[in-house]
């Protein structure tokens, strides 16, 4: 894949991914390291929580970092038998965005599911690389607005 020039200077974007179902969260991780390479953003770092429900917490402490500019959030909530795919997926999203709000950082959204199978999931990685290429637009946007 080519490396596009110049779009993403200057931003560092740093990943937050769940270990839960890694099978696909790890394709998920290596597909939005390439989208941070392939925009010329910086990678910063990455960090591995249990579960969706714990991917707040370390977004928070990185959205704190100086030299994060924005983080992804990097899941795969796949359905069960009862509604805990539902709460795990609607708790995490919901703080996420106010994270992104409380720090004026963007945060992407690369968690997919809540309802879905195991193979949508595997369906759905790409969705790494669209949370990459969404924070890295809006930093961008931010940075002219300022």
């Amino acid at each position: 894949m080519p490396k596009r020039t110049g779009e993403g200077n200057g931003i560092r974007v740093a990943i937050v991914a769940s270990e839960f179902n890694y099978d696909v969260t790890l394709l998920m991780v290596e597909r939005a390291k390439e989208e941070v390479a392939f925009l010329g953003a910086t990678l910063g770092p990455v960090v591995k929580t249990p579960g969706v429900y714990d991917v707040p917490l370390a977004a928070k402490v990185l959205l704190a970092r100086s030299d994060v500019d924005a983080v992804v959030a990097l899941g795969a909530v796949i359905e069960g038998e009862t509604n805990h795919d539902e709460v795990v997926m609607n708790q995490a999203a919901r703080k996420l965005a106010d994270l992104s709000v409380d720090y004026g950082k963007p945060v992407g959204l690369g968690i997919s599911g809540p309802g879905e199978t195991r193979l949508q999931a595997q369906d759905r990685i790409e969705n790494a690389g669209n949370a990459v290429r969404a924070v890295v637009k809006m930093v961008r946007r931010l940075r002219d607005l300022g």
